[in-house]
């Protein structure tokens, strides 16, 4: 996201436009959700996915039209069974897009949405459309979100009619922290990617700590256990997973991360693993609260067995704290 506004905002300062095309809505087995977007430029290049296959081709289609007549507009595509082949579609469900047209005007709203996305802070995306038309594109901060609580969730919200509203989180705060880059944290950084979380893989091999290994992540470091707070300051919004080869290291990382208020600390391990980990911590002088705020066994109990089962399980209960702490 914060690489197709950075292109955006370049070429709108050049004074060229710009086709902003957003995914409202989706439903069924439409590919791509909510927020998901691609730009069109003047010069028929493209960034971003809307989805791939026929759609998208259509909807840069759509862009290039809107680039000549100014007409910005909402289309439905809809992926019903009997009209998926009509649109070279394999899987049905529907998906609405918005095309919106980016001048200079919108630059002061470009900048605001550059700065969100490098800050770690929760911020939202607010639409108000009407006639087809931007009446309302703004950024909204936390503390300007207080006073509409039901709007600005943790989800995507989008009430047609005419005006039509749509609401996206556009930065949770906080960011996920893994901790050992073996076969399940290689499995678990792209699966937390894929659903919103900003991920920092943190392991101290060198062979693993690499960027190439961890396409997903936002940040790899190759660090020491035993003293993380040299690299990583962790916040009440931030999640930590522990997966390290070596109890003492799950150990370590607990022992240090259990002294911070955190989101959600979860450590993989046998239960007998657990117990020995517990004592120790006990015995370091961490509270019996802390203790029990960790998620371990990790991940939700699916009968989990392969390290992309894992991955899912895992990821799966961080989806449901985000939510319950929505």
């Amino acid at each position: 996201m914060l690489k197709l506004t950075n292109e955006v905002i370049s070429a709108v300062e050049k004074g060229d436009r710009v086709v902003l095309c957003t995914i409202l809505a989706s439903s069924g087995s439409s590919p791509r959700g909510a927020g998901t977007r691609m730009a069109v430029f003047e010069d028929g290049t493209t960034v971003g996915t809307v989805g791939g296959g026929r759609v998208e081709l259509l909807a840069a289609q759509d862009a290039r039209e809107v680039l000549k007549s100014g007409n910005a507009h909402i289309r439905a595509f809809c992926l019903a069974p009997d009209q998926v082949a009509s649109i070279g579609m394999i899987c049905g469900g529907n998906v609405t897009v918005y095309y919106q047209l980016l001048t200079n005007a919108e630059l002061p709203t470009l900048y605001r949405m550059r700065e969100a996305l490098q800050t770690d802070a929760n911020s939202w995306l607010h639409l108000l459309i009407k006639d087809g038309c931007v009446e309302k594109f703004e950024i909204v901060y936390a503390e300007e979100a207080k006073n509409q609580p039901e709007l600005y969730t943790y989800r995507a919200i989008y009430q047609k009619g005419e005006p039509t509203l749509y609401v996206e989180p556009l930065v949770r705060a906080g960011r996920v922290y893994v901790f050992g880059g073996g076969h399940v944290g290689q499995a678990l950084v792209p699966v937390l990617a894929s659903v919103g979380f900003r991920v920092t893989l943190f392991d101290n091999r060198r062979e693993l700590a690499d960027q190439a290994h961890f396409p997903a992540a936002e940040e790899v470091i190759l660090g020491d256990y035993e003293h993380i707070s040299a690299q990583v300051t962790l916040t009440q919004n931030d999640y930590v997973v522990i997966m390290t080869p070596g109890h003492q290291s799950d150990y370590a990382l607990l022992e240090q991360v259990l002294r911070t208020k955190t989101k959600y600390v979860g450590c993989i391990g046998s239960r007998h693993k657990i117990s020995r980990t517990q004592q120790l911590l006990r015995e370091a002088g961490i509270s019996e609260e802390a203790i029990a705020s960790v998620h371990s066994p990790i991940g939700l109990a699916i009968g989990a067995e392969t390290p992309a089962e894992i991955a899912v399980s895992i990821a799966a209960e961080m989806i449901q704290c985000r939510a319950e702490n929505k």
